[in-house]
């Protein structure tokens, strides 16, 4: 229905000061003591509007180059994450529990460290019943403590584990991408144990 038909006229104003939302007066559209002061608000509107883009370019900058620099690692870039990713969340798993060697509770720096080494079973890196939360001087100066890692071993998960990571296993051919679904996996794993 169109209203000009009827021979009605509608004009529409603002009824409100878009400032101090105060009732205007017929033919005004801000009160004259509020310019300032919507001008000042609209310059601040805008100038956070601008912050917020500036802010929104500068994080698609930072996750463009995050992009760039996962397109070029290298498998050994790809292995380090992982291998640091795992030992966070088993020292993580860990936590409050004794060196599995000397069981011992010290105030110094943890290892996530393995019972088979990496160097000799490179097959058992990522395997979580091979790597416990271990003191420095245990992992580093006694090169793991292996006597006395085995003893503990055997208390925490039983003599058959122990066993079945004693014995054969085939090593798999890891890839850039199990790589990297290991580091998301483990780092996934850490975020849910953290409260």
């Amino acid at each position: 229905m169109n209203l000009m038909n009827w021979g009605v006229s509608m004009t529409f104003r603002k009824v409100l000061c878009p400032h101090c939302r105060g009732k205007l007066e017929n033919g005004q559209r801000i009160h004259p003591a509020c310019i300032d002061g919507y001008a000042a608000a609209q310059q601040a509107k805008k100038e956070r509007a601008d912050a917020k883009a500036a802010r929104m370019a500068a994080k698609a900058d930072r996750a463009s180059i995050r992009a760039r620099k996962e397109a070029i690692k290298s498998k050994a870039d790809w292995a380090r994450e992982a291998q640091t990713a795992f030992n966070a969340w088993i020292r993580a798993r860990d936590e409050g529990l004794p060196c599995i060697s000397c069981g011992r509770h010290h105030q110094g720096q943890w290892h996530a460290g393995h019972y088979l080494s990496t160097g000799a079973r490179p097959e058992l890196r990522y395997t979580e019943s091979n790597v416990h939360r271990q003191c420095a001087p245990c992992n580093t100066h006694l090169s793991g403590n292996a006597v006395l890692y085995r003893i503990g071993l055997i208390n925490r998960i039983g003599s058959d584990a122990v066993e079945w990571l004693e014995g054969p296993h085939e090593l798999p051919k890891w890839t850039a991408a199990d790589y990297r679904a290991i580091r998301d996996t483990y780092r996934q794993k850490l975020k849910e144990m953290k409260p």
